[in-house]
C-alpha cells in the first residue's frame, strides 16, 4: 500500500497521479473484430485506426513501443534513436541489430517502409504532421507520452493491440506496487528539492505532471518547477527557467537529460553557484528518463531515482542488467 497521506509531502499531487494510473486501457474506444483479422482503436490524435490483430512487426518511433514490445516478448523490426550510435541500456541491448530509421524527431520514412511494419507506434508531436505518409506505410498510432497519466493508458492499449491485454494489466499493477513500496521506504523527514531539465542557455524544466518528475514527487521529493498552474491548458507540462530563477529556488539535486557533450548551461557562472553543482549532485541521466512511459523505462527510472535522491537508503543499480530481467528470454 502507499504511505498514508500524512506521511507524504505533495500528497494531493500523488493522489491524482495514482487515480490516473487506474485507467489501464481506457483509450480503447472500440473493438470490431472481423474474423479476428483487424480491430479499431482510437489513438491520442482522436483518430480511429484499423490495426491487424496481434501484429508481429512493430516499428517504434521513440523507444516507447520497443519498450512495451520487449516487455511482452516481441522484438521490434525498426526503431529510432535518441542519440546516434548510443544504444539505450534500459532496453537491455535488445535493439542491437534492429533496423535504425533515424532520430526520433526526424525518422527516415524510406527506411521505415523497407522494414515492412504491421503497425507504427510514434510520439504524436513529432509525427502527426506526416500522419498521411506514415499511414501509407502501415497503420499509424500517435501517442502524447508526456504525463504520468499517459503511461498506464498507452501501455494498456498497446498490450491489447499486441494480444497481451492481461500482461499489460499485470505490468501496470506491478509498477503501482513497486512505486508504493519505494515511496514507503523513502525517508519521511527528507524532501530534497529537485529539477528535471534539458540543458541549454536557458534550461527547459518539467512540471510535476511530467512522467519522470511525477516519479520523483512520488518518492517524496519537491519539484522546484511545481505543478501546471493552468491544468486546462494542454501541453503545459514544461517551461523555460532561467539560471537566475533556478538559483533562487536552489535545487539540491539536478537531473539533466543527456544529449551529448554540448552543455551550454555549464558555461554560465550562475551554474557553479547552485547547491546541487557544489555538492556533486548533478546527474546526466539516460534515455529512459526522457522516455519513461514504457514498462521497463519507468521501472528503471524509479530505482535509479530512489538511489540518487536517497543514496544512503537505496542501492545503485545496473540498468542494463536489471532491464534484462524484465525482458522474456524468448526475445533472444
Amino acid at each position: 500500500m502507499f504511505p498514508s497521506p500524512a506521511k507524504i509531502k505533495n500528497r494531493a499531487v500523488l493522489g491524482r497521479f495514482l487515480a490516473a494510473s487506474l485507467a489501464l486501457s481506457a483509450c480503447i474506444a472500440s473493438q470490431s473484430r472481423a474474423e479476428d483479422a483487424t480491430f479499431n482503436v482510437i489513438d491520442d490524435r482522436g483518430v480511429a485506426v484499423s490495426v491487424p490483430a496481434k501484429p508481429k512487426r512493430i516499428a517504434s518511433v521513440s523507444y516507447f513501443a520497443a519498450d512495451v514490445a520487449l516487455a511482452l516478448g516481441l522484438k521490434p523490426v525498426a526503431a529510432t534513436y535518441m542519440v546516434e550510435g548510443r544504444s539505450p541500456d534500459f532496453l537491455g541491448g535488445h535493439l542491437d541489430g534492429v533496423r535504425q530509421i533515424g532520430q526520433r524527431a526526424t525518422p527516415n520514412l524510406e527506411l521505415l517502409a523497407e522494414a515492412k511494419p504491421d503497425v507504427t507506434v510514434a510520439i504524436r508531436r513529432y509525427t502527426e504532421g506526416n500522419a498521411d505518409q506514415y499511414q501509407k506505410i502501415a497503420p499509424y498510432l500517435g501517442y502524447s507520452l508526456e504525463l504520468f497519466a499517459d503511461s498506464d493508458r498507452t501501455i494498456g492499449q498497446l498490450a491489447t493491440i499486441l494480444g497481451e491485454t492481461k500482461r499489460g494489466q499485470e505490468l501496470n499493477a506491478q509498477f503501482k506496487a513497486d512505486l508504493a513500496a519505494f515511496a514507503e521506504k523513502a525517508p519521511k523527514d527528507k524532501h530534497p528539492r529537485f529539477v528535471v531539465m534539458w540543458g541549454g542557455d536557458t534550461p527547459w524544466v518539467f512540471r510535476s505532471e511530467n512522467m519522470t518528475a511525477a516519479i520523483l514527487v512520488a518518492l517524496g521529493a519537491e519539484n522546484i518547477a511545481g505543478q501546471n498552474p493552468t491544468p486546462s491548458v494542454p501541453d503545459n507540462w514544461g517551461m523555460e527557467m532561467s539560471l537566475e530563477t533556478m538559483l533562487e529556488k536552489d535545487p539540491e539535486v539536478i537531473f539533466v537529460y543527456d544529449y551529448g557533450p554540448d552543455r551550454p548551461h555549464e558555461n554560465n557562472p550562475i551554474w557553479q553557484q547552485l547547491s546541487a553543482v557544489k555538492n556533486g549532485r548533478v546527474h546526466y541521466v539516460g534515455d529512459h528518463w526522457v522516455e519513461a512511459h514504457g514498462p521497463i523505462a519507468r521501472e528503471m527510472v524509479l530505482r535509479e531515482a530512489a538511489h540518487l535522491l536517497y543514496p544512503d537508503v537505496f542501492p545503485a543499480i545496473d540498468v542494463k542488467a536489471e532491464a534484462r530481467k524484465m525482458i522474456p528470454a524468448s526475445v533472444n
